[in-house]
């Protein structure tokens, strides 16, 4: 019989993956854990199981699926009614639907071509720190702005609206929120969605949205979907990115500069770490333990990025290690479609930042930072930083 453990959370003030994790990758098959709702699920935590749960045809992604598991007290997973369009919570072959759409929106091409947009947005806001002097919020200063300025022009969403949606996203990836909070956060960013596309629809211009309209894969409801799924996964992911990143590379300055950090910050703080729930659809084994239909998975995905069957020294930030194997964009088809995306932000906020701040330093300690731990991305509320003003 699997033993039931207490769900592991990270520590007050650390960084890295719960503890508990290393001894979770060492134990025979997999564990169970209690939710807050009570319900039961199965914990993965080794690389090469985590990786077969994301491509396992016998394990969905889809909410609605009796089991799914939901992290907070309720309901936190969009249910296709409730935003039809939110891709990720689809299979196969509707998930296959959308992503073909997207994919060409995303290459690696494509982002090349973004960059100088990017490095003037990323050089506008640090042109605003500058401005205003020592010391700052670099969250709200600027690992928030970045990434919600860089989806806004994408998909045509006026930046001026950021606040509003930036604070029902942060209703909707709490665990803390009521059901009633995040109905009422969803309703108010579809209804926004809903009056962006109608206008989109008479006066098309060149942005994402304005394509997908001119195309016939996706109707103008499931556009509203997708829209909002990119606007919120387009910019607080990456937020979280940049400002875990830029405390990382403080810590271990002898890599700033190295382009090769984004990786290893990417591995080394797995913001992501429960993001990728999922339920067996069909009996199945992973790990040498029996899944049975109907059971909920949650894959750790930092507990997969610290195995040390997968990455020697896993514990230690090294960029220099090869690491480009990792799950933080997840595996397999619901791989991140935005990994080309949010890299070049993350490399390009990290190399203005740096060289045009080079005495940046922290403004407290770290053990005393305000990490998020209430919600399904791993991050910081607010990075308080100062300099030397010229």
């Amino acid at each position: 019989m699997a033993v039931m453990i207490d769900f592991p959370r990270r520590k007050h003030g650390q960084i890295s993956p719960p503890v508990e994790y290393a001894d979770l990758r060492q134990r025979e098959g997999l564990v169970r854990s209690q939710l807050p709702n009570g319900s039961t699920v199965w914990l993965v935590t080794r690389h090469q199981d985590v990786r077969t749960v994301l491509t396992s045809p016998q394990i969905s992604s889809n909410p609605t699926h009796e089991g799914f598991p939901n992290l907070g007290d309720v309901q936190t997973v969009p249910l296709p009614e409730q935003i039809p369009g939110w891709f990720v919570g689809y299979d196969q072959p509707d998930h296959g639907r959308f992503r073909k759409t997207l994919i060409p929106e995303f290459t690696v091409r494509k982002i090349r071509e973004l960059r100088p947009a990017i490095e003037k947005i990323v050089n506008s806001r640090v042109d605003a720190m500058l401005a205003a002097g020592p010391p700052a919020d670099l969250v709200n200063d600027f690992a928030l702005p970045v990434p919600s300025l860089v989806i806004c022009a994408m998909l045509g969403v006026p930046y001026s609206d950021h606040e509003f949606f930036e604070e029902h996203t942060r209703t909707l990836v709490r665990f803390t929120s009521t059901q009633e909070e995040r109905e009422e956060a969803v309703g108010a960013l579809v209804t926004y969605l809903n009056r962006l596309v109608s206008i989109k629809q008479r006066f098309r211009g060149t942005d994402l949205i304005s394509k997908l309209l001119a195309g016939d894969s996706l109707t103008a409801e499931e556009i509203v979907g997708v829209g909002l799924l990119l606007l919120i996964a387009g910019h607080e992911t990456t937020a979280n990115n940049i400002a875990i990143g830029t405390v990382m590379l403080l810590l271990n300055r002898q890599w700033i500069g190295d382009p090769r950090a984004v990786e290893e910050v990417l591995r080394f703080a797995s913001v992501a770490d429960l993001v990728s729930l999922r339920v067996a659809v069909e009996d199945v084994e992973i790990g040498g333990e029996l899944i049975r239909a109907g059971e909920g998975i949650v894959p750790l995905v930092a507990a997969a990025n610290h195995d040390v069957e997968a990455f020697d020294r896993a514990a230690e930030f090294d960029p220099s290690r090869p690491a480009k194997h990792h799950v933080a964009f997840g595996y397999g088809v619901h791989q991140c479609l935005g990994q080309n995306l949010v890299r070049a932000e993350i490399e390009i906020a990290y190399q203005v930042l740096f060289s045009r701040i080079p005495t940046l330093d922290l403004a407290m300690p770290v053990e005393d930072l305000p990490f998020k731990y209430d919600g399904i991305l791993f991050g910081v509320h607010e990075l308080p930083v100062t300099w030397t003003a010229d």
